[in-house]
């Protein structure tokens, strides 16, 4: 009996033992990053594992950052050979991150940083094609690639791709269907293994999830940046649609302003929620604010309409219809050089930053030159930049594919020249504010 006991006694100081091996640290190999707690599988580097095969059949490419768009897509400067106009907008292939741009998702924002952080450490980037040539996406204006990057010049180039993957901070899209899809696929598997961020299951700490905050148009164009990614309601009037984004403008009685924003509804309403933005409503507008990067402006997105709960708060909402833009008349020199202050705010701002979004009116502009998109991969095939001069100050007036009565597009010969008044929204393109028309009726030729 008594040997039985310490036998027994044996046993269990073994159990004990290998219990206590098996969730000891384990040492690191050339494509180990850590050990995981949890499922007790060595967490592999992934990125670093996979190598750039310089010599391989694929096009390649050496790129600096344009603009940084979101998690999965960045916008690269390359030489006009590789593409006319020397920007790649670049979808990164495999992956398909939270949006943090159009609607916003839980760890967009973290899988937007991660991209930007890591590329703006970088001394080297370099972009990669899937086959020997360069390839569009299903919306045709963005190339998918793989992206590299090294951040010492004597280091070896990782892959974003897979390191977005490993992290946890994308979805799979086409993740096995391509040249380095095995590996794609083990770093998404690892990643759900672990439990990282997109598959935690926890709430991501940079999400907003409180109720809406109630402001005016006036407030949140004065400290847009006080609430970005947080989530918004204001009222105001649907001046102009432009494709999938309405602009929205407001009179302000104390500043004897109006005040405007972009909103991008996308793809995320129809029917009756888009009957609740229709141009000439004064709605109620509930989204999230966002730095939209690619634009250097603020815009709201994110809206949603239920139409089984029409009282819903976080519902876009019509109030009333019938409303006229406001389409204030300004002088070319206001536009460009104008300022504005307020009583107790001790910033200036010029007035076409405040004035974005809004609807204005220009008379006497005369048309000096005319630049016409002529590229056919371009959805703004045939719209044009006027620019144009009023006592001796330039004015930029961008107008969208313009048709005639018979929906004929119409050309630079109908303005060159020309003495014309002009109606449109404030807009930012490229450094600078232009007018943007997106009608014909908009614009007088005045000779």
């Amino acid at each position: 009996m008594k040997t039985r006991r310490v036998i027994a006694l044996l046993l269990v100081l073994a159990a004990i033992f290998l219990c206590l091996a098996s969730c000891s640290p384990k040492g690191n190999g050339d494509n180990t990053s850590s050990t995981s707690g949890t499922t007790g599988l060595v967490k592999k580097d992934y990125a670093s594992e996979l190598k750039l095969n310089m010599s391989s059949e694929t096009k390649k490419q050496v790129v600096t950052v344009k603009t940084y768009v979101d998690g999965d897509t960045t916008h690269f400067n390359v030489p006009e050979d590789v593409i006319p106009g020397g920007v790649l907008k670049a979808r990164y292939l495999a992956i398909d991150t939270p949006e943090s741009t159009g609607k916003i998702e839980e760890y967009g924002k973290k899988a937007s940083e991660f991209t930007k952080k890591t590329l703006s450490s970088a001394v080297s980037i370099l972009i990669e094609s899937d086959s020997e040539k360069w390839n569009l996406d299903s919306t045709g204006s963005r190339y998918l690639v793989w992206v590299w990057y090294k951040t010492s010049e004597d280091g070896e180039y990782r892959n974003l791709n897979l390191e977005i993957l490993q992290n946890g901070l994308a979805a799979a899209s086409s993740t096995g269907n391509n040249r380095y899809g095995d590996i794609c696929l083990s770093a998404l598997a690892q990643a759900r293994a672990e439990n990282l961020n997109v598959y935690s299951g926890e709430k991501d700490p940079d999400f907003y999830y409180g109720d809406a905050i109630e402001l005016t148009l006036k407030e949140l164009r004065l400290n847009a940046a006080d609430y970005t990614n947080k989530k918004v309601a204001f009222e105001g009037v649907i001046t102009r649609n432009d494709g999938r984004s309405i602009y929205v403008e407001e009179y302000d009685s104390d500043t004897d302003m109006y005040f405007g924003i972009t909103v991008y509804y996308g793809y995320g309403l129809s029917g009756a929620g888009l009957s609740m933005i229709a141009v000439g409503n004064r709605s109620r507008i509930v989204g999230t604010v966002q730095y939209y990067e690619a634009g250097g402006t603020y815009q709201v997105s994110g809206l949603t309409y239920r139409q089984m709960k029409p009282d819903d708060p976080s519902n876009v909402q019509k109030i009333s219809d019938g409303h006229d833009p406001a389409f204030v008349t300004i002088s070319a020199d206001k536009f460009v050089s104008g300022k504005v202050t307020f009583d107790g705010d001790t910033r200036e701002y010029s007035f076409a930053e405040l004035a974005q979004s809004t609807t204005v009116s220009i008379n006497g502009l005369t048309v000096k030159d005319i630049y016409t998109t002529t590229s056919d991969d371009s959805s703004s095939k045939g719209a044009m930049t006027l620019t144009c001069e009023a006592d001796g100050v330039t004015v930029y007036v961008r107008t969208a594919v313009l048709t005639d009565k018979d929906g004929k597009v119409v050309t630079q010969e109908t303005f060159a020249g020309k003495n014309i008044n002009v109606r449109g929204v404030v807009d930012y393109y490229d450094g600078k504010y232009q007018i943007k028309v997106l009608s014909l009726g908009d614009i007088t030729v005045n000779n």
